[in-house]
Order: structure tokens, then sequence, then C-alpha cells
């Protein structure tokens, strides 16, 4: 039986002086928070809201970085957020405050993606210098992965939740989607079957399957204990 299920919009939020909205972040701890990054070089942090008239409105406006902001997350406790932008940094920013309590500095071109991990003590950034980089919450860079990396743009990371399977999943312009063992920063497993760039990819809430998407117009979902391909979802369209 046919979904007749319609989707149409809410609300709009128009904050970032007609510039490209890059990324949207969100979070369960405060369902009415919502975060979003810009060509503008800022990041938006939104009140949503029920009104009537408007659906939200931008509380505080985080200004530091120098170049487009690529990426932003929030951490799963509701009190922080990360970016990673073109300057080539990462910045962790108090969302009571507004301010910049840390800056990560380390990559050579621009950052893509970042992500935290699910206890919030681990960073992970991939960049256009090819690399994957863990770090600590003091900014200090931990590990750069270059051994067996990717050959092209890191386009995105992030930590699987499995605490008993700690990995990292990347993905980049290479086609490949690649696991790395948490503990030592060492590859576990390729994953090829994409036939163009890669852009997206996120791991299952239980870590045991990933899905990737790119310029191929297919999602991939794979069995990240196995190393394997489960499923290839046809989009029609390029998943970003």
């Amino acid at each position: 039986m046919a979904d007749n299920t319609s989707i149409y919009p809410r609300g709009e939020l128009d904050g970032h002086n007609g510039k490209a909205v890059t990324a949207i972040a969100t979070t369960r701890e405060n369902p009415n928070l919502l975060l979003t990054a810009s060509r503008d070089k800022s990041l938006l942090v939104w009140q949503l809201s029920n009104d009537g008239e408007e659906y939200g409105f931008a509380r505080r406006r985080l200004t530091g970085h120098s170049h487009y902001v690529e990426d932003v997350v929030i951490s799963s406790d509701g009190q922080f957020a990360l970016s990673g932008s073109w300057d080539g940094t990462l910045r962790l920013w108090d969302l009571n405050t507004g301010i910049t309590t840390r800056r990560f500095v380390g990559h050579t071109k621009d950052v893509l993606s970042v992500a935290f991990s699910a206890d919030n003590r681990q960073i992970v950034s991939g960049s256009r210098d090819k690399t994957v980089k863990l770090w600590n919450t003091l900014g200090e860079c931990k590990y750069t992965i270059t051994e067996d990396g990717h050959t092209e743009w890191v386009s995105c990371v992030r930590f699987s939740p499995s605490t008993a399977n700690p990995l990292i999943v990347s993905c980049g312009w290479d086609k490949v989607v690649k696991i790395w063992n948490l503990a030592n920063c060492k590859l576990r497993t390729n994953l090829f079957g994409h036939e163009g760039y890669l852009n997206t990819v996120t791991v299952s809430p239980d870590g045991s399957i990933c899905a990737s998407g790119g310029k191929d117009g297919t999602a991939n979902l794979w069995d990240l204990n196995e190393g394997k391909r489960l499923y290839s979802l046809v989009a029609g369209d390029v998943i970003h």
C-alpha cells in the first residue's frame, strides 16, 4: 500500500544574509534548538516556536571563522557546538554564552566534516587535505590518519555510537568508505561499490550498519561487522 503522507513546510528561517546554508544541526536534549552554518562565515542559533506568525527566531550569531562554515554538530548534552570551516580550523562553541572555547588548528586545507564521539570526549574531522584527524576537546590533535588514508578529499566523518565496537567511519571523493579502529586509528575495512564521489555517511544507533551516498545517486547500506554491502537504494539524483 502506498504511503500518502504529505510533507509540507511549516515555516521559514531567514538570517544568513542571502548566503547558502551549508549544514543544519539539532539535538534530542532540546528539540526547539536549531543550528545553521553558512557561507556568510557564521553560525546561527535558532529558537523554534509555534506562535503562528513565525516558526522561530535567531537567538545568537556565532562568529569567528574567516571563511565559509562547512559543517556543524551539537554535543549529545546540548551544551556545545562544533564547527568546521574553509579557513582550515574547527571551533568548539559554548551554546550558553556563544563564545569559542577552543580553536583546533592542524588541517592544511578546508575542513569539510566534524563529529563528536558518543561521550563528547573526542572529536574527528575530515578535510580537503585528504586526512582524518582525531582530537581531544582541549584542541590537541591526538592522531592524523594518513596511512591507508583517502586519496582524495575527505567529505564526511562519523563516530560509531557503539562503545563495544568503537569505530570511525569516513568517506571521500575517492569513492571509498573507510572503517577505522578508534583505539589505534588503523584501517579496518575498505568498502567499495560506489561509482562516484561520496558526500555523506551515517551510522546506525547500534553501530552495526552505516549508509553512504553521493554522486552516483545510490544509498549503500553496509554491515560494519562483516564489511559487506547489504543493500543499494536508488535515489535518482546526487545524495548530499
